[in-house]
Parts: structure tokens; sequence; C-alpha cells
């Protein structure tokens, strides 16, 4: 037994006769006697009366037993994905595999100066200076490189990085005592072998043979420009290096920081004299296009804390949140202060004061603390991407400083960022969590979807390249453009020419306006197409909607009136009540598409009247009382209401639309079947051979689809004509006419809507023309086109002349009067009859219709009735008794 003596409890004694205490604890060595049963460690640390041990250097541990603090700051621990460092006696892992970041660290017995490295990696520190004049990782702009969308809601570490300044890769058969190679803990990635596998990218990747390197290039543009980010293309990564881009897919907190550092490094190489301190601490990498676009519905857990994409459409973005990065406390007694940094998404205050050992004295001072803006963004999922019969998915984004405001409400998107997934806490007090995970995305980059649609935003057509812009330029110098426009603008539709005329004014919309009072002058165009079912009205709007970036399609039976303006929600983050936007607003600067509009509930067509002429929304819900922009062009589409279209009735009485209405619309156009045999001839001959001919096939009229998509970009915020003399008296002769005409015979056939509408497609017109003057054949052309639509729309069945009446009043002039007749003549024979004379309202009705040449229909004689009741000559007892009074 080695000396050792058996005691009674089955214990032995330990060598060199120390004495076991009486709970059979072995007694350290040295004759150390414990006190309270308690275990005295070695170097003279004397227990306390709980068993626990008091650190040195006269350390005193918290309350609640936990790790001691240092300067006021608890040591920070080892988590799971962080840096560590391989020497040559030790295989820190056997490959790259993410299922490794849950193993323990291969660096948890170093001491925390010799390494002090976490997940993810933020070099530098914002407490500590960072010598200005080292090389290697060294920041020109600043001691740190703050990612707070690589950040985790765990403690982080902070690597110095002047200490591994000209660290180079060693082979694992080299000594490596000396200076060991840092690797991303858990698995064999060397940080030193990917920041030289990417400094190569950087210098060396060229795109189409170029003679400059791409992001070379792009580094001379960042500091012309002073932006304070450069965007990495992800398919140019995985084109040069598919290793490294598997790399940074797979750990993107710990890659990205890396990549952070090799750009400052060349670009202040390369430009040493290059001051970007106004601008931000440090140039950040964004990356971009990952190879696999994600949907957001099939996220799951394999893809945390990857770098993914998902594009969708941005349906709200919250107000800029200020979010504590770090806290800053001072003791009220001593005035000793400290710095504590973020723990899982808390604060943790200070209890102790180390200076004076004085508890719960520490406050905090929120003018020295760290804050970083802070917004949330929900993502939509888009309508082709999502399946039948299901509901959209939505995601939410947080994104940091430079990337706020970077997105509106109504843009399409591609996201690249940090797949998250947060705990959800029991309660707020309580330090117990869900089992379920709440997930998010922390942005790195936002990249707008538009280039398969008409782009109405200014900083878009910056996009278009010189050459392309010579090439529209060119085109708009030939004579026919405004033909080939059109026949390009939905060409599978058969005929129809002037309303795709009237629809391409609609994209390219009138010259904005404004006056001295800051009064907005609506300058887009509203259109409405109505006729029989099967005219391919729908077609219409599907093909505007696909082509044109902030447009919203909705139909009108299952729209509300929340929906098409918006709605009062609580925000998640402040819980306060917050507006969610609705259709209306979402396609402001763009164009919304109603289908069925004549089955619109009336409340839901109620708020279009504000939108439609005065370009605005006025809100006041729930205390929040505020007017919201929503310029945007109406698009819609109705169908009679008995199936079929009465050539017989007005349009009011077809459609059962307000007139109120109907009057804001620049343009109606009646969209009717013909039924006659060359028409449908015709007609089918266009549908067989959208079959038959190949895919490859186009109309020599025709131009490219993505042409015309730039043409219109270009034009629509390029130009801005405005009216010279000539067209300015053309104008206003073309308006005296239409009322001249209609004042001959009691009808108005123009009113100062009309004028407005004619000054917008003249605009519109000379946009098409890439010019900024409005011409007199510019007048002409609106004036014939809206002369078209009113022949079919403002048509009166009763005269067979045009009557904007209809439109506006709702009444023809031919109708008001033949009802002012029935009305004259029901007076004539009530009045001739004593009073108090009962008389029989079918027997009354039969009299007048005998009275007049024309029909009386019954809804007349109801109109002329009540029109004498009006009077107070009548009384009207249900539908059988007229009284007179």
């Amino acid at each position: 037994m080695s000396g050792r003596t058996p005691q009674r409890n089955g214990t032995t004694t330990p060598r060199g006769g120390q004495t076991p205490s009486r709970n059979s604890a072995a007694t350290p060595r040295g004759g150390q006697t414990p006190r309270n049963n308690a275990t005295t460690p070695r170097g003279g640390r004397t227990p306390t009366r709980n068993g626990t041990t008091t650190p040195r250097e006269g350390r005193t541990p918290s309350r609640n037993n936990m790790t001691p603090r240092v300067n006021g700051r608890s040591p920070r621990t080892r988590t799971p994905g962080s840096v560590s460092s391989r020497r040559s006696g030790a295989i820190v892992s056997e490959a790259s595999s993410p299922a490794r970041r849950f193993m323990t660290s291969p660096l948890q017995g170093l001491r925390t100066s010799e390494v002090d490295l976490s997940s993810p990696i933020n070099y530098g520190s914002p407490l500590s200076s960072v010598d200005s004049r080292a090389t290697g990782f060294t920041m020109r702009s600043g001691g740190s490189v703050q990612r707070n969308n690589l950040s985790v809601n765990r403690r982080q570490r902070q690597v110095d990085i002047t200490n591994y300044e000209n660290v180079t890769p060693r082979p694992d058969n080299e000594n490596q005592d000396v200076a060991p190679n840092l690797v991303i803990w858990g698995t064999d990635v060397v940080v030193d072998k990917c920041r030289l596998r990417f400094q190569n990218f950087i210098e060396t990747f060229c795109v189409d043979e170029t003679e400059l390197p791409h992001y070379m290039a792009k580094l001379s543009n960042v500091l012309e420009m002073e932006i304070p980010y450069v965007d990495i293309n992800c398919a140019h990564l995985h084109q040069f290096d598919s290793e490294l881009y598997q790399q940074l897919i797979c750990y993107p907190q710990e890659v990205i920081p890396v990549f952070d550092t090799v750009v400052n490094e060349v670009f202040f190489t390369k430009y040493p004299a290059a001051d970007l301190t106004h601008v931000t601490k440090a140039l950040q990498v964004r990356p971009f296009n990952v190879q696999k676009t994600k949907n957001m519905r099939f996220l799951n857990p394999e893809d945390m804390d990857q770098l993914i994409t998902v594009s969708g459409m941005v349906i709200r973005c919250s107000d800029i949140i200020p979010e504590m990065r770090d806290a800053f406390f001072r003791c009220i007694v001593c005035s000793y202060t400290t710095i504590v940094e973020i723990d899982r998404g808390n604060i943790a205050e200070p209890t102790l004061c180390p200076h004076c050992n004085t508890n719960h004295c520490f406050e905090l001072i929120h003018n020295q603390s760290n804050f970083t803006d802070k917004q949330l963004t929900k993502l939509q999922e888009s309508p082709d991407e999502m399946p039948a019969g299901q509901t959209p998915h939505t995601v939410n984004l947080y994104s940091y400083n430079e990337l706020i405001e970077t997105v509106q409400a109504g843009d399409r998107v591609s996201v690249t960022g940090i797949y998250r997934a947060v705990p959800m806490q029991v309660n707020p007090r309580m330090r117990n969590f869900r089992s379920v995970y709440r997930t998010h995305i922390d942005v790195l980059h936002f990249l707008k979807s538009n280039d398969s649609r008409i782009s109405f935003a200014v900083e878009e057509k910056n996009k278009i390249s010189e050459e392309r812009i010579e090439i529209l330029r060119q085109l708009s110098k030939t004579v026919d453009i405004y033909d080939r426009l059109s026949n390009t603008l939905a060409p599978s539709i058969y005929e129809n020419c002037d309303i795709k005329k009237g629809i391409l004014m609609q994209l390219f919309g009138g010259t904005r306006k404004t006056s001295k009072k800051k009064n907005h002058l609506r300058s887009e165009i509203n259109i409405l197409l109505c006729g029989d079912p099967g005219t391919s009205k729908s077609q219409f709007l599907s093909y505007v909607y696909d082509i044109v970036p902030r447009s919203q399609y909705t139909s009108g039976k299952g729209s509300s009136a929340v929906g098409m303006t918006a709605y009062v929600i609580r925000d998640p983050e402040t819980r306060q009540l917050v507006l969610q936007t609705g259709a209306l607003v979402l396609a402001d600067n763009g164009v919304c598409c109603i289908d069925e509009f004549d089955k619109m509930s009336e409340s839901a067509r109620s708020v279009l009247h504000e939108v439609m002429e005065q370009q605005t929304l006025s809100i006041a819900k729930a205390g929040i009382i505020c007017q919201l922009n929503a310029r945007t062009s109406i698009l819609a589409a109705a169908n009679p209401c008995e199936s079929q279209w009465n050539k017989n009735k007005t349009i009011i009485e077809n459609i059962q639309l307000p007139h109120t209405l109907l009057s804001r619309f620049d343009l109606i156009f009646l969209m009717l079947d013909p039924q006659n045999e060359q028409y449908d001839r015709r007609l089918a001959n266009h549908l067989v051979s959208l079959y038959y001919k190949n895919e490859h096939y186009e109309r020599d009229e025709q131009m490219d689809t993505s042409l015309l998509q730039d043409y219109i970009t270009y034009g629509r915020e390029t130009f801005q004509p405005i009216l010279n003399e000539e067209s300015r008296q053309k104008l206003i002769q073309y308006y005296v006419n239409m009322r001249t005409v209609g004042s001959g015979r009691g009808q108005v056939s123009a009113y100062p809507r009309q004028l407005e509408s004619l000054i917008r497609l003249s605009e519109a017109h000379a946009k098409m023309r890439y010019s900024n003057i409005v011409e007199m054949k510019d007048v002409d052309e609106a004036w014939r086109l809206y002369r078209e639509a009113l022949k079919q729309s403002a048509t009166d069945p009763l005269s067979g002349k045009i009557d904007v009446g209809i439109l506006t009043t709702g009444l023809s002039s031919a109708a008001r009067q033949r009802r002012h007749d029935l009305a004259e003549y029901l007076t004539k024979v009530i009045s001739s009859q004593p009073k108090s004379t009962i008389f029989n309202y079918q027997k009354l009705l039969s009299e007048t219709k005998l009275a007049f040449q024309f029909q009386v229909t019954r809804d007349m004689f109801d109109d002329a009735l009540k029109e004498v009741q009006d009077l107070g000559q009548i009384i009207v007892t249900g539908r059988t008794t007229i009284r007179s009074i």
C-alpha cells in the first residue's frame, strides 16, 4: 500500500504524514488545516467560509460565486467557433467541420494574456490604441473594427492584432513553438492562410481579361468617392478560390473580419496618404451574390451562423433604434469607472466596486457609453417564389450603421447576411429560456432586384452605362420610335394599339411640379380599363406589374380599406404603436394595379379619392396622425355588372362606380368584343402564331424588352419637359373648343381636370422623344389619344355624342333634360288636382309613358318623382300611393 495506513472507514492515509479531516477528505500538503471542512488551495490563497477560494492579488469574488472580476471586468470565457492557436505538438482538428464547434477549446490551458481570442474576430480593442505605424493587420483608421452585423448575443473577445502582425503560416512538420498559427477553433482553417489567399484575390482577380484587377479598381473608387465599404461578389471569389468561398459561407463571423484587415492593409499600402477618418473607422467588406440563394421558406437550423442570401419585398422599415454596445459605469463613491460589454443581449451592472469595495454604487453614464444605429426591416416572400395555396413567409432583418435607411417599403431586394437564432426568455426578469428560438438575419449587403424591371429611381438611372445611353439617344431620334415602343409593350396582346400607347405614357409620366408653397402637383397618369370579360384587361395589369419595380397588384374583392392604406401594429422592439403601410403606400413612385375594380367595397374605394388627386394619404388611427406619400399611378380594370357591356347604358350604369372616382382617371378605355368574322380570324391567327413560331421570332418593329426597360428608366428621370408658347396656345385652343361644342346644346364637354390630363399626356409624349420641350406634335397626339378614349367611355347612348358630364356628374345632359321634362309634367298633373288627392303609382306611370314620345323607364319615372318630392309638392308612400300636398 506504499506506506498508507487504512482507517476505520476504509479510507487511506496519504503519504507524507498527512492526516485526513473528519469528513474523510484528504488534507492538503504542508500541514495546512482547512476551516469549516473546506479544502485549502495552493499558493497561499485563503478559503472563505463557504468553501470558495480567495483569488490572488487581493481580488474579491462577487456574491454569486462566479468568476472574479479583473479591474472591474469579468474575464471572458471561451465559446465555440472562436479562433485558436495551433502548435506543432498538438493537432487542433482533423477536418473543417461545423460540428466541431461544440467541442472543448484546445486553448483552455493558456492564459488570457497569452491568447485573447473568440468569435467573432474583432481586431483591436476600443479601450486601447493600436500603433498606426505597424504593418500587417494594423488598421490605419482606428484601433478596432467593430462589425455589429457580425456580433452574437454571447460575450465577445477581441484580438490585439499587433501581437500577430507578421505571423506567416508554417507547415505542420516545422517547429511552431515560437509563433503559433491561428486557426478557427473546431476546424483546420488557418487564419493567416485565409488572409494571404484573400489578399491574392484582391490584388490579382480580373474580370474579362482587363489590365487592372477588378477590386484594385474598386479601391480607387473608395478613395475618390469616400465610401466606407467594398462590395465583394461571391461569384468572383468562388471562381478564383472555391475553398476560400466555402470558408466564407460556413464561418462568416470569423472570416469576414480577416477580409476587413486585408482590404484595409491593401488600401492604405496603396494609398498611404488617404484619410477616411471622417467617413468611418475602417473599410468593411460586404459580400453579396452567394452562389445558392436560399428561399426564406426553407431556412433551417443547418443555415444558422452561415452566410445566406434571400430575396423578397420589403414591407416594413422601423425607426432607427439606438442599441448599446458597451455601458460606461461610474462609482458614485470613489468615481471609479469601468466599461461593461453586452452579454446575451443584456448589460450586467457591476455590483461591487473593486476600488472602494462598496456594493451597488455604480451609475450608468449614457453619454460615455457606445451605441450603434439599428433598424428592423421585414422582408416578405415574393409571389413568384410562393408555392400554390400558401401564404407568404416573412423574415426579420437587422441592419446597422451605414446599412440603415438603405431600402424602403415596397423595394424588391436580395439580402445577404448571417442567419441567427436567439432564445426566447420565459420572463424578462428571469434567466430561463424557452426551447423555441427566434430567428433573424444580420444584414451585410442589400441589392435591389430591379434588373428585369423598369426603375423609377434616380440612382438606378445612374447605373446605365455611357455606351447604353448613347444607344438610347440614337434610338430616340428614329421617326417611328412611338410605334416601336408601343408594339414592344405586351406583344402577346393583339391590337389595342391606343391602349398600349396610353399605358406607355403612364410609365413615362408627366413632369414633376412643385409650387412655391411646396404643394405637389400630380404628374402621375391614371388609367381605367373596362369592358367585356376576356379582353386581356388583366393581362395588361400583369405585364405592368412585372416590369415596374415599385408596383403592387391587388384584387378589388380581396382588398380592404386598411389593406390599401395602412394599419396599426405594435412594434416588437420598442413596444410602441406603429403604422404598417398598405398597397398604395408601398407603390409610392410606382404603379398600383387593381383588378376587379368594380367589386371593391365602398370603404376601400373611398380612400382612392385623395390618393388619385392629392397624391397623399391622411391617417388618424390610435393616436397616430400623419400624412403619407402615395405618389402612385393607378391602373385599374373593371367588368360590367351584367357580365356583358350594355351599349344602351352609360359607363356609370354599366360598372356601377361613382362619378367622383371616374373623373380622376386621365384615360378610360373601353375594351369590347366586336364579334365579327374578320376580327375573330385576325385574333385567332395571332394567338396560334404564338405557339407554332420559333421562340426567338420577333417582328421587325419590336425591340428587345431589356432595351425598352432602359429606355423608359432613362427617359423618365432624365427629362422634365416644359411647355413652350406654341404648345401652350394649342392646349388652350383645344380646351376652349371642347367647352364651346357642348355649350350650344347644354352639354359640358370639358372640365379643368380634362385640361390637366392633356398637359400630363403631352409631357409624357415629350419624354418619350427624349425632349425637354413640349412641342405641337406632343399636344396633337395627346389630344388624339384623349379623344379616342372619350369616344368609347363618355358617349351618351341617348344622343350618341360625347358628354364629359357622364364622367363628372354621372348623368348626361340629355338624360338630365329628360328627367327635368318628366318632373315638370308630373308637377302639372298633380297641381291640377285638389290638395290631398291620392294618385295610384302604376296608373300615373302609364299616363306618363303615353304623354312622351321617348321611352320612359321606371327608373326615369322614380327620379322625376323624387325631384318633385324634393320640391315639397307630393308625398310618396311606398310604391303604390302618391298623395299631393
